[in-house]
């Protein structure tokens, strides 16, 4: 049941989208919901790959680009390398690890951060960089 739900919920996103069904537009999707990782174009064509031998880096891209402008992912461009995707629309800030190039989320406080009178703001991005965790023992061991 659970299945068939999240299989429904793809096809209705795409669909509302204005994106016209494949299996591998599928895919991609389905890899941005299960995967908080804020993946790369790369990471998902090399996870994707294996089971769709067909799938090109550029379909890959050009399914992001769709995405996007539909307003169903967000495109970060906290890494000067390369963009990341993410499928969490729910308002949240991202800490990018400049050693290990990881993104995380990181919640936002429950009030709302406010612009000056007479602004209007179209869209909001928060990010902070340094070492994560991980990144930051290692470091202290070396």
């Amino acid at each position: 049941m659970h299945i068939i739900n999240k299989h429904d919920r793809i096809i209705s996103m795409l669909t509302a989208a204005g994106i016209r069904l494949s299996h591998q537009r599928m895919a991609i999707l389905q890899y941005l919901l299960d995967h908080n990782t804020h993946p790369t174009v790369a990471d998902i064509y090399d996870h994707l790959h294996p089971e769709f031998p067909t799938l090109s880096r550029t379909t890959v891209y050009n399914t992001l680009k769709l995405l996007v402008e539909s307003g169903a992912v967000t495109q970060l461009d906290i890494d000067t390398e390369s963009a990341h995707y993410d499928a969490d629309l729910s308002p949240h800030a991202h800490f990018l690890c400049r050693c290990c190039r990881r993104v995380f989320d990181v919640p936002l406080p429950s009030h709302p951060l406010e612009v000056p009178q007479g602004f209007t703001t179209d869209s909001v991005s928060i990010s902070y960089h340094g070492l994560c965790p991980s990144c930051a023992k290692d470091t202290l061991l070396n």
